[in-house]
């Protein structure tokens, strides 16, 4: 048997595997399966490519394909997608340009990803119905609204067919549906270009999780943002469940909702993550109660040396103590570079996760770690505690304060952290770096509000807005 390693996907969990691989072992085999043409890249990085700010797509590609192969020895092999595994004969069957093999393997990896959740409704293949978790959907969707803008000498544009007859059309008004971390992401992209924005939701409040989404950045976070939206010139169509998207000679006009009819141009669609485990399942490999790929601490699969990692696997949540599927950079990387380490002869644990999540809509910074979702924390047996705050971002006598609003849970019985959420123009994106230490440590509110964190007017108050968040919190315990 080969001592081949296999890698399915050339992203994030799968080039950290590979590269992690090679340097442990130089002389073990590393074999990466990429489907299409870019591997490395920051998805995070897309809104901004969209909206202009980045330049090229190329701007993206975190690690060059010649320095995989170069340095690091990796047979990286693009346009090849894998279409079968085999656990029983450990072999992956391989679709390529020059046709299909099978390919012998000691360890295998699926790093499949995910893709944008479909919402199943009549109209979804219209053109200008797009979404977004890849380069090739980010240039077709900024070469549906600028055409020309994202092509450059030597590329090869991602359209084709009646989609490039539409492209003469101008983009005026623009839909996102889910109000969810790119798709907020991307209302400012689009507004930064000049186009009327309309926000639908299903939700009463944007951030309302489901299951394919990520967790609520809380109820406080949420009020602000919405208030935010509307003075930045966003119409909002909340409690507005799709109904179907509305079109002409194939391509989208407007979308019908339970609230009435929106018209638009170009529709971008953010339910959140389908994790992509047609592969695992084809194979006989189980699938966890979330639908991801599940995995044990190691991110080994139920089929004996097939790992899984990344958007298409399950991580187990430290504050809920369960698996859950959480599409994040973070712990794609890290638990591809577990699977790297481990396969080379030193098991290493994928580590757990608490859900920080960090974003930008237009000039607010929102941040959120843990569970603040008090359904959720119940779901888990705790009794949660709520307690919102609003402080300043500064010294009162430094210039440039502004606000910053804290939403923080604590276990009612234990008096253990379960979460907290910050929105404000300032300071939040760093600060919940905080937060995700303690929920790591387990730490009780009372210890949090005893922390010695760092303080300059520039800054920060004298009282950090984590530590009065806390103080208050703890009282409410008391």
């Amino acid at each position: 048997m080969s001592e081949r390693f296999v890698v399915v996907g050339g992203d994030a969990a799968g080039m950290s595997a590979a590269a992690k691989a090679r340097r442990e072992d130089p002389e073990r085999e590393v074999v990466v399966l990429e489907r299409g043409e870019w591997v490395s890249y920051g998805a995070c990085g897309i809104p901004y490519y969209v909206r202009g700010r980045i330049p090229d797509v190329d701007d993206l590609v975190v690690t060059e394909p010649e320095k995989l192969v170069g340095k690091y020895g990796i047979d990286l092999r693009r346009h090849h997608e894998a279409v079968a595994v085999d656990p029983a004969d450990r072999t992956v069957t391989v679709d390529a340009a020059d046709g299909r093999y099978d390919l012998e393997y000691a360890d295998l990896l699926l790093a499949t990803g995910g893709s944008g959740a479909d919402l199943d409704v009549p109209g979804e293949d219209l053109d200008g119905v797009f979404t977004i978790r890849s380069l090739e959907e980010g240039r077709a969707l900024r070469e549906y609204l600028q055409p020309g803008e994202s092509h450059h000498p030597g590329a090869e544009l991602p359209l084709g067919g009646e989609f490039q007859d539409h492209l003469h059309g101008a983009v005026e008004r623009v839909a996102v549906v889910g109000a969810n971390k790119i798709g907020l992401e991307l209302v400012a992209a689009f507004d930064a270009r000049g186009l009327d924005v309309h926000l639908v939701d299903d939700g009463e409040h944007v951030f309302e999780s489901g299951p394919l989404t990520l967790p609520s950045f809380g109820a406080a976070a949420a009020g602000v943002v919405e208030e935010h939206l509307r003075e930045r010139g966003v119409t909002l169509h909340l409690d507005a469940p799709v109904e179907r998207f509305a079109g002409e000679d194939g391509r989208v006009t407007a979308i019908e909702s339970a609230r009435g009819r929106v018209p638009a141009d170009a529709v971008l669609v953010d339910e959140g993550v389908q994790p992509n485990v047609e592969l695992a399942a084809d194979a006989g490999i189980d699938l966890g109660p979330t639908g991801a790929v599940a995995v044990d601490d190691y991110g080994r699969t139920s089929a004996d040396g097939v790992y899984a990692a990344g958007d298409c696997a399950e991580k187990h949540h430290l504050v809920l103590d369960r698996p859950v599927h959480l599409p994040l950079g973070l712990a794609a990387n890290r638990g591809g570079r577990a699977v790297g380490t481990t396969v080379t002869g030193t098991p290493t644990r994928q580590g757990p996760v608490v859900g920080t999540v960090t974003m930008k809509v237009f000039d607010l910074e929102v941040a959120s770690s843990g569970v603040l979702n008090p359904e959720e924390a119940r779901s888990a047996g705790f009794d949660p505690v709520v307690e919102t705050v609003s402080t300043i971002s500064r010294a009162h006598y430094y210039p440039g304060w502004s606000r910053i609003t804290v939403e923080m849970v604590a276990d009612r019985e234990t008096g253990r952290l379960l979460g907290a959420g910050l929105v404000g123009k300032e300071g939040c994106a760093h600060r919940v770096n905080a937060v995700a230490t303690a929920l790591h440590a387990g730490m009780t509110v009372g210890e949090v509000a005893d922390l010695d964190l760092g303080y300059s007017p520039p800054f920060g108050p004298g009282w950090d807005p984590l530590l009065t968040a806390a103080k208050a919190l703890s009282g409410d315990l008391d």
